[in-house]
């Protein structure tokens, strides 16, 4: 078997990373939405915030069975690389997926990593893959879904109506686009709140938000899409107190995912991240009525932003597991 890096710039290689996402995402998420050139290329190209993982495709007499992906970051977890294996159902079980987990490990090994993670559907096939590799489950989290033509809206406004007396002393606002240069610093302490999510038994440390990488994940989504931030402002000092934050699909604009939903831990106990959700539903219902859906993830240990999910009328599309171990 043959594994070779692919380029964004290469255009049958996309196009063959895209069958095999597909064709793995069709065995097993099938709720799933399709991958699309588009989409691989800005993954490729542009990452979560201008860091992209490096990916790799496996050639089996020419025929592209399996595809690999890695990721580390210059910013934290300098002791971590995360990786990604996808083989193709009709190839599966001949060893390709083994073969693409080590040579992604020698390639963390050479760079003096000290640990390895894998995510994968809750699938037996995925935890037997992941035993034979010595690598434990460490954490849970769960896809969600919401199909706005089925919310309730005047139930959801009452829902607001009621959480707004606990948030008597914070104005919401919304912001299109890249926060102000006079306040993205104030935005990166904020972002940080974030690591207060669980993240169960993994090796991890937390995330760091310097001011540049708040403005790469802004370069990286607006490369692709819309992105909208609802945010709390504490009335009497200015303080940035949480936010919520969805990007629109550029090229499929009724697809939307919701990433950072996090509360300042000074400013808790006010039904802010409610607020946050519900305010963003309202805006988008004005500013993108097209939307169809919002996916999200979190942890399956997160009760709190589950129990807001689920009033919001988010439904469980699958679970997910994270695996990891020493190198």
């Amino acid at each position: 078997m043959e594994i070779s890096e692919l380029s964004a710039d290469d255009t049958a290689g996309v196009a063959d990373f895209v069958a095999v996402s597909n064709a793995v995402r069709e065995a097993d998420s099938p709720w799933d939405h399709e991958m699309t050139e588009v989409e691989a290329v800005g993954q490729l190209r542009y990452g979560w915030d201008l860091e992209p993982g490096t990916a790799y495709l496996a050639r089996e007499q020419g025929e592209t069975v399996a595809l690999g992906q890695y990721f580390t970051s210059r910013y934290d977890n300098h002791h971590l690389a995360w990786l990604n294996i996808e083989v193709h159902p009709g190839h599966r079980r001949r060893g390709h997926g083994s073969a693409l987990l080590e040579h992604l490990v020698a390639r963390a090994r050479r760079e003096g990593r000290t640990s390895v993670g894998i995510d994968g559907w809750d699938l037996a096939p995925v935890h037997a893959f992941a035993a034979r590799h010595g690598l434990a489950p460490k954490a849970a989290d769960v896809n969600r879904r919401q199909h706005l033509d089925r919310l309730d809206r005047a139930a959801l406004d009452e829902q607001y109506d009621a959480a707004l007396p606990h948030a008597a002393d914070y104005v919401l606002e919304r912001l299109l686009g890249p926060v102000p240069e006079n306040e993205l610093a104030a935005m990166a302490v904020m972002a940080a709140a974030i690591n207060d999510a669980p993240t169960d038994d993994l090796d991890i440390e937390d995330e760091a938000y310097p001011p540049e990488r708040i403005r790469a994940y802004e370069q990286a989504q607006a490369a692709r899409g819309t992105l909208h931030r609802v945010f709390a402002r504490h009335r009497d000092s200015g303080a940035f107190a949480g936010q919520t934050v969805v990007a629109v699909d550029g090229e499929r604009p009724w697809l939307a995912e919701q990433h950072d939903t996090s509360v300042v831990r000074e400013h808790r106990g006010h039904r802010l991240g409610l607020l946050l959700k519900l305010d963003m539903l309202r805006w988008l219902h004005e500013a993108q009525p097209q939307i169809a859906t919002i996916d999200t993830w979190n942890a399956a240990s997160n009760d709190h932003m589950i129990e807001v999910n689920e009033l919001l009328g988010y439904e469980v599309m699958g679970r997910g597991v994270s695996f990891q171990r020493s190198i």
